[in-house]
């Protein structure tokens, strides 16, 4: 539907057809006036950005205070952009115009995220190249963007799928790879300091041998095992139809890949992990320093998962007869008496190694799966849970599990008590094994409950509770053996008594422990960064920096080895290690095939901004320490980008990788921010309604109208709406190339931000964008003649009125820019000019009226805001200002206007001082003439007065 944002009082339109008039602004003109502001600005280099060192160092040029603005970078898809991506893209351009016009040096550039499936997915199926597919849609991406005005440096732009960048990702990663985390320093160190510290005896090897004893190959084995980039066997999503490992988000919650439905199996294969979860603390820690939205630190918080409890062994005995321990952290030590079975994860290494040959004599029929022998029944379990992803075993609340054949001893009792395997156990949290307490966790009690196994209260619920496990606080119960009782104590205090026993007789020990796992940093796929590691038979090694960049080789097949979809034993085979020649460095040497996974690029990219032309360092230090370095007026500032805008989905994944990258290099004195974001702000969404017909099937939304009675039709017949997210099978897939096509680049711009605000969701409605159109359309009309494209504005001095409202609305949109509330910006200044309208429409607007509104309009309507000023006679961009500045005078308001109700209806109206008191403002409602009419010479009840908004005569 059309939304008209103007009020009335507006001179006529012109009669006829207005878009014949040869300077209307319409599209046409709209059209030319962009293309040619955007080649201008391009040719000029207008938001060309200064460095303070390096090739672009102009020390000239950096006036006032700098501010780092970021996007989070778009993936190029070959569908190139709906409506909905740029809604973040133009919130960052309109401040960075606004603060460049203000005196800031504004750094805001834009690249492309490019590594990915989708390029490898279409070369499988095309047989074109990934690079030539990538480049293709970034092109497609950057006219796009450039169409919208967005005001980029364009020197700046990088893809993650360029060489030169790549290069760097490689240097970061070989300097991940040769650093260890100290845990006394809390940082990371080189690899080299490691060695020394180990040849002059300061550090112990595992077996206490003397380093000058042990062999190269196990000196080599010992220093891999501290890398924060190391080889390990770690549970995987093995898909064998797809021949690839896929992350837990590619996975449905029945256990299926997203692509083609294939089974997904969880299975432990040689995968490189990078060893984020020795940064966990301070990932948590410096949360507080930096000003995020406090949802997205609770899920980072969260995610990470930092508990405290007790790590307690139950030996046990293998099916050979080797005494071994099985290890459980706990967050509830005091309820160690009430364990009455334990459960491992399908996956942990003790599940095959536990089962005797027969079943105990007396196994409850319930506990054996239905299998012959313990053995068969493990491996039948483990075999169906690896078909279930994380999700589906997380929430799936129907308790399963098997009888591994084998009983540990509880070490506070000494009883013996069953080891299952149970997939709502996970490999990914503690140690893989937990004491199941039924009593006191609903898991345990439901699972109990299924198998038949005991229960034991150890924590008093009280003599009112009825339920099943109780987790609230309380004393404890039936918590004593000979040498230590619980039984008495609140939770927290029969907690640090547990673990001094425990400590005390080598049964446990406190730990910390976090849900957060090292992070799986390898793909097997042809479309990534390749390693920059060589292997022998004793292990990986780096390759030497000036070999850098290991480039892709040319590769005819880009998938995958893809087997059986049920062969869950299948090995990955890389499509890299078809490339024979490259992976053979020599007789004794071998290349890695695994690829990097598409994090590694945006772990880095805001970097790489700083200094995209330098070829001797990843970024000069000067250049970062002026743009993200910490602000030395304020303690405890970590540095980091000044404003980073995006999407709430990367709240976690993408933000935790780029903290623990950007400490890292911190660590090594690479960069002097410890965090790469300071400020975070949260974007929402564009959604579109979507209608269907009688059939179901999805018409063209933008053909709907609206009836007056509320519903909705298409080509005359009945259709139903409803509200989702925007695509094409539903029919309601808007492009910017459709609305700058229609309309104009800025009045898709200030459609956008007008809607609602930049950080809340808001639909989609291509009928509204006119409202906007209307509005640049009064502004032109104000100041430029529609037949004959001469000024109409005057010498005149603008009347006090004018005045007034100029300057309140000034100070009102400075504030809402530096706020991001640009809706409400974008309505100060509608309702200026509708003012200008309805004052001056005939006569036309005096200069030192029209031309502030023009400059508040450039950060949202950049390019009709130009062409206005030059014609004004500027010569110069309005890019760098000056933005108008509120005069105090003018804002101070000498009168207000109260209304007068008598009873509640309002009467009358007067004009008062504004700093007239209560008493004044009785005095004179009651001294007005029609509320004299009114009480007819009765004295009222009494007289209510709200400052500021109204007087209230009660009769």
């Amino acid at each position: 539907m059309t939304t008209d944002t103007t009020t009335t009082g507006a001179p006529a339109e012109p009669s006829g057809d207005p878009d014949a008039l040869p300077y209307r602004y319409n599209a046409a003109l709209a059209a030319e006036i962009e293309r040619r502001w955007q080649d201008l600005w391009e040719e000029r280099g207008t938001f060309h950005t200064p460095n303070p060192a390096g090739p672009w160092a102009t020390p000239e040029a950096i006036k006032g205070e700098k501010v780092y603005l970021l996007d989070m970078f778009p993936y190029p898809s070959g569908k190139g952009l709906h409506v909905g991506h740029p809604l973040g893209f133009i919130g960052t351009d309109v401040l960075g115009r606004y603060l460049r016009m203000t005196g800031h040096n504004v750094l805001h550039a834009m690249g492309f995220d490019a590594f990915g499936l989708p390029a490898e997915q279409f070369a499988v199926q095309t047989g074109a190249h990934p690079r030539k597919t990538t480049e293709d849609n970034i092109r497609r991406y950057k006219a796009q963007l450039r169409q919208l005005g967005l005001a980029h440096d364009p020197r700046r732009s990088v893809a993650t799928t360029d060489v030169e960048f790549y290069r760097w990702t490689q240097w970061i990663f070989l300097k991940i790879f040769e650093s260890w985390y100290d845990e006394e320093q809390q940082k990371a160190r080189p690899i080299s300091e490691l060695v020394e510290e180990f040849a002059q005896g300061k550090r112990r090897t595992p077996d206490g041998r003397g380093w000058c004893e042990l062999t190269t190959a196990e000196q080599r084995k010992v220093i891999d095992s501290y890398r924060l980039a190391y080889v390990s066997e770690a549970p995987v999503n093995w898909c064998p139809g797809l021949g690839t490992v896929l992350a837990n988000e590619e996975v449905t919650a029945d256990g299926r890949s997203e692509r083609g439905n294939f089974p997904v199996f969880r299975r432990n294969l040689k995968q490189w992990m990078i060893r984020i979860t020795a940064y966990a603390d301070r990932l948590i820690d410096d949360l507080d320093r930096v000003d995020w939205p406090e949802s997205v630190k609770a899920m980072q918080r969260n995610w990470i998962g930092r508990s405290e409890g007790a790590q307690v062994r139950f030996p046990t005995t293998t099916n050979t007869g080797e005494r071994v321990d099985i290890e459980v952290f706990t967050t509830r030590p005091d309820t160690l008496f009430g364990a009455t079975y334990m459960v491992l994860a399908p996956e942990h290494p003790l599940a095959s190694q536990l089962p005797p040959a027969e079943w105990p004599e007396g196994t409850d029929e319930r506990w054996t799966g239905g299998a012959a022998t313990p053995a068969e029944a493990v491996t039948a379990y483990q075999r169906a849970t690896s078909r279930k992803s994380e999700l589906d075993r997380q929430e799936n609340r129907e308790k399963t599990g098997v009888f591994t054949g084998a009983y540990a001893t509880n070490p506070v009792n000494g009883k013996k008590i069953p080891v299952f395997i149970a997939d709502y156990v996970l490999m990914g949290y503690g140690t893989g094994a937990i004491m199941a307490v039924p009593a006191q966790d609903q898991r345990d009690w439901d699972f109990a409950a299924v198998f038949g196994l005991p229960v034991v209260r150890t924590v008093d619920p009280g003599e009112d509770w009825d339920g099943e496990a109780f987790t609230g606080d309380g004393p404890a119960i039936n918590s004593a053996n000979d040498e230590i009782s619980l039984n008495g104590l609140n939770v927290a205090d029969a907690k640090r008594t547990i673990i001094d026993w425990l400590e005390e007789k080598g049964y446990g020990k406190s730990v910390v422990q976090y849900k957060l796992r090292d992070w799986l940093f390898s793909r097997q796929r042809y479309w990534g960064e390749p390693f920059p590691i060589i292997w022998d038979e004793d292990g990986p090694l780096p390759v030497p920096e000036d070999q850098l960049p290991v480039e892709l080789p040319e590769i005819a097949d880009y998938s995958p080895k893809t087997f059986d979809p049920e062969d869950a034993d299948s090995e990955p085979e890389p499509p890299l290690s078809r490339a024979k020649d490259w992976v053979r460095v020599d007789d004794k040497h071998w290349r890695e095939t695994n690829t990097m996974p598409q994090w590694a690029g945006s772990c880095w990219y805001y970097l790489r901004y700083l200094d995209p032309e330098n070829d001797e360092r990843f970024v000069d230090p000067e250049v970062e320490r002026y743009w993200m370095g910490p602000d030395p007026n304020k303690p405890g500032d970590p540095g980091g980008v000044d404003l980073y805008v995006g999407g709430v989905e990367h709240a976690v994944l993408h933000l935790l990788y780029a903290r623990m990258w950007q400490k890292v290099l911190y660590d090594l004195g690479e960069v002097s921010a410890e965090e790469p974001f300071r400020k975070l702000f949260n974007q929402g969404y564009i959604q579109a309604y979507a209608y269907t017909d009688e059939r179901g099937v999805y018409v063209p939304a933008e053909e709907v109208v609206q009836n007056p009675d509320g519903g909705f039709t298409w080509n005359g017949k009945p259709v139903n709406r409803e509200y989702g997210k925007m695509g094409k099978s539903l029919n309601n897939v808007v492009t910017p190339d459709e609305m700058c096509e229609r309309y104009g680049a800025d009045t898709f711009r200030l459609y956008e931000m007008s809607t609602g605000p930049l950080e809340a969701s808001r639909p989609w409605s291509t009928q509204d964008v006119v409202g906007s159109q209307r509005f640049l359309q009064r502004v032109w009309r104000n100041i430029i003649d529609e037949r004959t494209g001469e000024l109409r504005v005057t010498d005149e001095a603008p009347d006090d009125d004018t005045m007034r409202l100029l300057h309140r609305t000034i100070a009102g949109v400075r504030e809402d820019f530096e706020a991001l509330r640009y809706n409400t910006a974008a309505a100060k200044l509608i309702e200026y000019n509708n003012h200008l309208t309805k004052t001056y429409g005939k006569v036309g607007v005096p200069r030192a009226a029209a031309e502030p509104l023009v400059l508040m309009m450039a950060p949202l309507t950049p390019h009709i805001a130009e062409e206005l000023w030059q014609r004004l006679g500027h010569e110069e961009s309005l890019a760098y200002g000056p933005f108008p500045e509120a005069d105090e005078r003018w804002l101070t308001v000498d009168t207000v206007e109260y209304p007068i109700q008598v009873n509640g209806k309002v009467r009358s109206r007067m004009t008062v001082p504004a700093d007239a008191d209560n008493a004044a403002l009785e005095a004179a409602a009651l001294a007005d003439p029609k509320v004299v009419e009114l009480l007819a010479g009765r004295t009222p009840k009494k007289v209510i007065v709200v400052p500021g908004r109204l007087v209230n005569v009660v009769g």
